[in-house]
Formats: C-alpha cells, sequence, structure tokens
C-alpha cells in the first residue's frame, strides 16, 4: 500500500516531458541564470524573501518560451510575476530573455505547478493566476489529462487572494466550454464576463505569433477571465 506521503503526491500529469533539444545558449543559461532567476521546487515560497518587496504577484502556469511572460513582466514593473513551465528548452529562453530586457520581477520553476501549488504556494497569496493555451488533450480518451478540472479550480481559488483574478485562454472550443462549466461550478469563483460568456482578449495579455497566426486562419481563441469571492 502506498504511504500517506506519497499519495499525496500522486494525480493525473496534464503534460508529458517532450524536452526536445536545448540550445547551447539555451544550456548556458540553465547553468548561469537560474541562481538568479530559478527557484527551488522542494522549498516553501516566500514572495517578500524571493522579491524582496511587497509587490502584487502573478503566477503564469505553462508558459511555453516565455515570450509573453517576459513582456507582461516588462510592461508591469510595479508587479512581480512567477512562471512555472516544465519543459527545459522554454525555461532556458526564459532566462535568456529575463537577462536580455534586465527584469527583476521575475522568478521561474521548472516543476510540475499542481504539485508546487499544492505544496510551496501559500493560500491567500496571489492576485492574479494565468493559464494560456494548456495542452488541449483533444483525443476523449485523454480528456482526464487537461489541466482545468474540479480539483485544480478548487486548488487555485485557495490559492487566489479576495478578489484575485484566473485568466484562461484557449484555442480549442471544446476545451474552452468545459473550462467554462469547471469554473462556474466553483463556489469560489465568478465570471466577469457574466454568466455563460466569454471575455474579450485584455490588452494585458500579448497576442503570441501562433494566435496571430490562427486568427488570420480563421482560427477562434477563448478567453475566460473569473475572480476569487471577495
Amino acid at each position: 500500500m502506498d504511504s500517506p506521503e506519497h499519495q499525496k503526491t500522486r494525480h493525473i500529469r496534464s503534460f508529458v516531458l517532450r524536452q526536445g533539444r536545448t540550445t547551447l545558449a539555451q544550456n548556458a543559461a540553465l547553468a548561469s541564470l537560474w541562481p538568479i532567476y530559478g527557484l527551488d521546487s522542494a522549498q516553501d515560497f516566500n514572495a517578500m524573501e524571493t522579491f524582496g518587496r511587497a509587490a502584487p504577484l502573478i503566477l503564469e502556469i505553462g508558459f511555453g518560451n516565455g515570450e509573453s511572460l517576459a513582456q507582461m513582466a516588462l510592461q508591469a514593473a510595479e508587479k512581480d510575476f512567477l512562471g512555472i513551465e516544465v519543459h527545459r528548452p522554454g525555461v532556458g529562453h526564459l532566462l535568456l530573455k529575463a537577462q536580455e530586457m534586465g527584469l527583476r520581477n521575475v522568478r521561474v520553476y521548472c516543476a510540475d505547478a499542481v504539485e508546487v501549488l499544492r505544496d510551496r504556494i501559500p493560500p491567500n497569496s496571489l492576485d492574479g493566476v494565468q493559464v494560456f493555451f494548456p495542452d488541449p488533450w483533444h483525443k476523449s480518451r485523454h480528456h482526464k489529462r487537461r489541466l482545468v478540472n474540479a480539483g485544480f479550480a478548487s486548488l487555485l481559488a485557495d490559492r487566489l487572494k479576495p478578489s484575485g483574478f484566473l485568466h484562461c485562454a484557449t484555442d480549442w472550443e471544446d476545451y474552452a466550454g468545459q473550462m467554462l462549466e469547471v469554473l462556474e461550478a466553483s463556489a469560489k469563483l465568478r465570471n466577469q464576463a457574466g454568466k455563460g460568456r466569454y471575455a474579450e482578449r485584455p490588452a494585458s495579455r500579448p497576442l503570441t505569433k501562433f494566435e496571430a497566426r490562427g486568427q488570420r486562419l480563421g482560427h477562434g481563441v477563448w478567453d475566460l477571465i473569473f475572480t476569487r469571492d471577495p
């Protein structure tokens, strides 16, 4: 029988590690810049110790190559940003961008976001959470792997401060519908666009090259913005 501690850490992962190839520059960044920007997923997170100030704290889960996260951090220097990503090439790319832009308000986990949220992030500590274009796991038999589910929504609501926001975006209509259903079922979250409705993309979410290409091809993107009850 599994020990209680082992049972605690088990869950259906929303990702499969396909690391791809890291470039020489990314490998160098992971070696030299991780001590500056990287966070240890075995240590509890403390915002004041990490950033040295009290500021609004925004978490982005699954930041890909980090381009949009770096842009948001540059444009909102008054806020601090945490990024969680499991794929090392993307982490290396963000580290390079952070150094290039001189960002001081970004820190990074290379770990499972659910485990970091559950085990390291204190309740009522996040001013916002962003989940942009998570893996849609489009085959029905894989839907159980989708990140946004009832348990995840409950965990996020607990980690958000009262009136903190959750912003999700996807280019899969089926996943958008599931997100909408799951988040509206949460007793602690409120749809800022109105029940059953999607939000307009706010200017604070940068338009990615991938998204712009999809729009030219007529592909849709669905934004969902919820806040935690005050």
